[in-house]
């Protein structure tokens, strides 16, 4: 069939919206509408066993785990389907192996019922299970809310977790009111200067209102479950429904989010539900001695690039485990949406190792429908639970309607990150000078994205802040910002860098996507890659932490950049941008290397030569009367060199074209006369 012909069911009402929107899709039908039928069952299913709802069956951390009943008394419960014998140890009775064992009841929940005055707030515990596989080990329950780590031996423990005042919220928030997300993403433990793991309270109270003054809206914080390798970035995940101890108490983490709701800031956790620590010590590996339990038993169970465990999602008690966790975290600590990682080593038995070369490849080949299906049910309870809820997909694939909505075919997510462009730039800036970059290249990598399908621009990802990789202000300055940031020092690579490092970040943020990312530390060009403790650098903090010194200090140029970031995200403000404005190219001109668009009625003009300043440059414009200058580079206290007038008008004459000086190595943006700057 022609991809320009029109079969008759095209036009049927059931045929899905995502397949009328895109007719590449029309042989792939039956397939979409085949998972759109799964999920409308499996929820209905769902929700009867429940008691209703999908909400109501996402409760297992309700169900198991260590709780307080009604009347003071504790009930532990636990999943261990093949384990031969569970006891309860910890400090409350100094852990005697066989003095308080579980019971073995229907679908393989161990059951243990202890009077009031048995367990305290904050008392250490761990199941003894005897494995299926004849191992006596000693384990963390699976759903948790606490784990802390021995100082001295260094061992996670799990750690009773009910005090007696709960967390009182201040603010209400709602996550609706975040049209256009422009994302502050950070990292609590390293927030800080000092060479120490900083507080969940600390950053609530020192790093937040700089991320308020800048102007972003949401927050997105990473490495929050807790994991036992601080070096991981959070991403080998060990207690799921635990808010890493080493920053803090749940309720200082309750603090943080509640203080940033006050400050107009929807906060977005980094969710981790696309693999596992393999750690039998800390994590749910094994739980029970069969080999398998939460993650599939044979090869699919195993994360080679990774080095972690493979959930099974196609089983029952392992999709309420992660749908409770998704309800857990929105309830409890009242996040206001995720960014998922992982979502393409979730979608595909490949874990995104194969080439996406052929549609074929999102339907046919080596596709983990249960996967399909849980991401489905979980972004649906999500908005269930927080209408409005952010949810971001970490995908490189480009799996078709992973953020439509699942009534069209997709499934559900409202934005996915542009993970294509950090890498476009890491290639430009490792692999050609400036004065040879290709502007059709550029400007086709920036708009490739799926029609109607929401992204996440970012122009510098936080791995490229990692030890092994440089962040954009490295690549363009390198060992020159150790002795040339002074505001008094003149240096053609810190001038060169600044200039890019602007026009970079404008540029993606202008035209890569629907929304805005950017990694803490990075909108004023931190000259120091990160390093987690570890036994290469003695166990050193010296790199684990952000330098804002540097940038409040008046006498370097720092400043420069951070400034032209709070710029940017005010006229993100102002125009909702990025948002859902479509980006209309005016001119690619390689010869003078200036390149001139139009989005959300502004005028975007960026001249990428080194050398080539033009006076009276023109280009045909959408409207007619004038435009005003609302920013540009070139502003000195952005650090640059103040060659344009902001304060004139600059009319379109009377064949629609609008003239304007543009200096080498700058943007300028324009709005039509009368619109706010």
């Amino acid at each position: 069939m022609s991809r320009h012909s029109a079969p008759m069911w095209l036009a049927m009402s059931d045929v899905p919206q995502l397949v009328k929107d895109d007719p590449w899709l029309e042989p792939y039908a039956n397939r979409i509408e085949e998972r759109m039928l799964r999920f409308k069952a499996t929820r209905a299913h769902l929700a009867r066993l429940g008691g209703g709802s999908l909400k109501d069956f996402a409760n297992g951390h309700c169900l198991t785990g260590i709780h307080r009943e009604p009347d003071g008394s504790w009930i532990a419960r636990e999943w261990l389907p093949g384990a031969k014998a569970v006891s309860l140890i910890g400090d409350f009775n100094d852990w005697k192996a066989d003095s308080h064992p579980f019971q073995k009841g229907e679908q393989g929940v161990w059951e243990l019922w202890l009077p009031a005055d048995a367990i305290q707030h904050a008392d250490r515990v761990k199941l003894r299970i005897a494995g299926a596989d004849g191992s006596i080990r000693d384990r963390i329950p699976a759903c948790i809310q606490r784990a802390v780590q021995d100082p001295e031996n260094h061992d996670f423990s799990g750690q009773v977790w009910a005090p007696s005042e709960p967390y009182k919220w201040r603010h209400e928030f709602d996550p609706s009111t975040i049209q256009v997300p422009r994302i502050y993403e950070a990292h609590v433990g390293m927030s800080g200067e000092e060479g120490r793991v900083h507080t969940y309270r600390e950053f609530a109270n020192t790093v937040l209102p700089r991320i308020a003054r800048l102007g972003y809206n949401t927050l997105q914080l990473m490495a929050i479950q807790e994991h036992p390798y601080y070096g991981s970035f959070g991403y080998h995940v060990s207690n799921f429904f635990a808010a890493s101890s080493r920053f803090g108490t749940p309720e200082d983490l309750k603090y943080l989010i509640d203080t940033a709701h006050g400050l107009g800031l929807a906060v977005l956790l980094d969710v981790v539900h696309s693999h596992a620590v393999k750690n039998l010590a800390e994590g749910i590996n094994d739980l029970d001695g069969s080999g398998g339990l939460y993650f599939h038993a044979d090869d699919r169970g195993e994360h080679p690039q990774w080095d972690s465990k493979c959930f099974d999602y196609g089983r029952p008690e392992v999709r309420r485990f992660l749908l409770s966790n998704v309800r857990y975290w929105l309830e409890e600590f009242h996040f206001d949406g995720f960014r998922f990682d992982g979502v393409t080593s979730m979608l595909y038995w490949h874990r995104g190792t194969a080439a996406f070369d052929h549609y074929d490849k999102y339907f046919v080949q080596d596709i983990d429908e249960d996967a399909i299906l849980y991401l489905q049910l979980a972004t649906s309870l999500a908005e269930e639970l927080r209408p409005g809820a952010l949810l971001i997909a970490e995908d490189m694939s480009g799996m078709p309607g992973l953020c439509r909505p699942i009534a069209e075919g997709g499934i559900g997510f409202t934005h996915r990150l542009a993970m294509g462009v950090p890498d476009f730039w890491i290639k430009l800036l490792k692999h050609s000078r400036d004065e040879d970059w290709n502007l059709d290249e550029m400007w086709h990598t920036l708009i490739n994205r799926r029609h109607g399908e929401a992204n996440i621009a970012y122009a510098e990802s936080h791995d490229q802040a990692l030890v092994g990789d440089k962040t954009l202000a490295f690549w363009l300055m390198d060992q020159e910002m150790y002795w040339h940031m002074g505001v008094d020092d003149p240096h053609p690579v810190i001038e060169r860098g600044i200039a890019l490092h602007k026009m970079i970040r404008l540029v993606t943020f202008a035209v890569a996507g629907e929304g805005w990312l950017n990694f803490m530390g990075n909108e004023f060009g931190h000259p120091e890659w990160l390093d987690f403790p570890r036994e290469g650098n003695g166990w050193s903090y010296h790199y684990c932490r952000r330098q804002w010194s540097l940038v409040d200090n008046p006498a370097l140029k720092y400043r420069f950049l951070n400034d032209f970031d709070r710029a940017m995200q005010h006229l993100g403000a102002t125009f909702d941008l990025p948002g859902n404005a479509p980006v209309h190219c005016l001119n690619i001109d390689p010869v003078n290397r200036v390149l001139v668009f139009e989005r959300a009625g502004l005028v975007w003009v960026f001249n990428w030569s080194f050398e080539h300043s033009v006076p009276g440059y023109q280009v045909k414009v959408p409207g007619s009367g004038s435009y005003h200058l609302v920013l540009h580079t070139d502003r000195p206290e952005f650090g640059g060199f103040d060659r344009l007038d902001a304060s004139i008008p600059y009319p379109v004459d009377e064949h629609g074209h609008l003239t304007f000086y543009t200096p080498a190595r700058t943007a300028l943006v324009f709005a039509p006369a009368g619109e706010e700057d």
